[in-house]
């Protein structure tokens, strides 16, 4: 079994940028609008917060997990609008330092789990180590909207390998959720990471392929950008499909983002 600590770290590291970039950012500018329709910033940082707790929870508490879990799929199109809205009420000091506190005591309960042990989600069991991927992954994407609302260029890090992982994972499942065929064959992803290095999936021999920038590959399968904004291209009409409805995260196809040309370099409004 691989040492889960790298991803502990990782973690850890995506979320103190990400606390950096709004702690100074000026409680005037918690305000401000994201790309996601009807979020701000505080609505962001509440999100995250709140997914933190519940990934918290989902550790050290499974069975009242499982209760609350079933309380929120009752109201799938309202449970996660109000963890968000009800954070995002709080002054910023104290959503910020809700924030903090709940993302260290989940740090240290993955660090301190079992090896082998597996927790629940709203979708399948899941091991520490990929607890701690899918909350980086959204850190990163809801990192994302904080800086384009911010109008902040992030430097992008070699952390982007655990996004591409998720996203090349749920090919599968993004098909599926729309209810189309998934393909019977296995694509090559081929995306060069901001070290410079090439990080691959798939056979090499495969038809269809996928390459391009790990940025962008992680901007597309986190609906944060349009694909015709991005240098990620295809090849075959299964994998260039996969392009139009790609998805990292769980639940409801999202709505994506417009096209910039579409709203003269505005985001569009998109996924949350």
């Amino acid at each position: 079994m691989a040492d889960p600590t790298p991803v502990f770290d990782d973690l850890r590291d995506e979320s103190e940028d990400l606390d950096r970039l709004v702690a100074g950012a000026g409680d005037e500018r918690w305000e401000l609008s994201t790309p996601a329709p009807g979020w701000s910033v505080a609505h962001q940082i509440a999100h995250l917060a709140w997914t933190d707790r519940s990934a918290l929870l989902a550790v050290t508490d499974p069975d009242l997990f499982h209760a609350r879990a079933r309380e929120a799929l009752a109201a799938p199109d309202s449970f996660v609008d109000r963890g968000a809205e009800e954070g995002a009420a709080l002054p910023p000091g104290e959503l910020l330092a809700r924030w903090r506190e709940g993302r260290a005591a989940l740090d240290a309960a993955l660090r301190a789990a079992a090896p082998g042990a597996r927790f629940p989600w709203y979708g399948p069991s899941m091991s520490a180590a990929s607890v701690a991927t899918g909350r980086l992954m959204e850190t990163w994407a809801h990192g994302q909207d904080v800086a384009d609302a911010l109008g902040v260029a992030r430097p992008p890090t070699d952390r982007l390998r655990h996004v591409v992982r998720i996203g090349v994972r749920t090919r599968d499942f993004a098909f599926g959720v729309r209810g189309l065929p998934v393909p019977g064959e296995e694509f090559r992803v081929e995306v060069v990471a901001p070290s410079g290095a090439l990080w691959a999936y798939g056979p090499e021999d495969a038809a269809q392929r996928v390459t391009g920038p790990a940025l962008d590959f992680c901007l597309l399968v986190t609906q944060r950008a349009h694909r015709t904004d991005l240098a990620v291209r295809a090849e075959g009409p299964d994998a260039d499909r996969w392009l139009d409805v790609a998805q990292a995260f769980a639940g409801a196809p999202g709505a994506g983002r417009a096209p910039r040309t579409a709203t003269e370099g505005a985001p569009g409004g998109g996924a949350r």
